[in-house]
């Protein structure tokens, strides 16, 4: 587990970054023909070939973000979704992998018109790097699940009720005699009078 949350959220945006960035260079590369050229080069970014991939990543990236402002709960569904997210990656992923043939087609036609490859579609190593960037991020989210028990609270800032006594303008602690001396002024004022006159 991690028992850091800064620990968790920086390798999120990590392996989130990470995914943006091997996602947007070319996945696959196959050639067709046309009637001006014998061969014509297609080429496929993984931005093309599984859109699910980037979206992922801005969900990770969201995720990350949320876990440093969100309570308990609610910090706890932003991790939760950041596995959905890592699967999702994973998930689009080997789609392609498996048929890298029907992403290129749809390129192809795309690009020239055509959907005959006359080439087999050649892999590079990036869609490979998103299996594992996806895989990252599901573990990273799964071991701050375990470990969001013992993170701290968000700030006191937003704390109400039975947060932290208020304090004075020097520092002391906030006495009932001090909002009382402050009604009492407000309701002097309100009268027309100056309650500093009968001090």
């Amino acid at each position: 587990m991690i028992r850091s949350r800064g620990r968790a959220v920086a390798l999120l945006l990590l392996l989130g970054a990470a995914t943006f960035g091997v996602s947007a260079p070319v996945w696959l590369r196959t050639t067709v023909a046309t009637a001006l050229q014998p061969e014509v080069t297609v080429e496929v970014a993984g931005t093309s070939a599984a859109p699910v991939v980037s979206a992922a990543a801005f969900v990770t990236v969201a995720c990350a973000l949320a876990t440093t402002l969100a309570g308990r709960v609610a910090r706890r569904v932003a991790l939760v979704v950041a596995v959905l997210a890592g699967l999702a990656v994973v998930g689009g992923t080997v789609a392609v992998l498996r048929d890298p043939v029907g992403p290129a087609v749809t390129a192809a036609a795309d690009a020239a018109g055509v959907t005959e490859l006359t080439a087999p579609v050649s892999l590079t190593p990036w869609p490979w790097l998103a299996v594992v960037a996806g895989a990252g991020i599901a573990v990273v989210a799964v071991l701050g699940l375990l470990g969001a028990g013992s993170w701290p609270a968000t700030g006191g800032r937003h704390e109400r009720a039975g947060g932290p006594a208020a304090t004075t303008g020097g520092g002391e602690p906030r006495t009932d005699d001090d909002a009382a001396d402050a009604q009492a002024d407000w309701d002097a004022l309100s009268r027309g009078t100056d309650p500093s006159s009968d001090r």
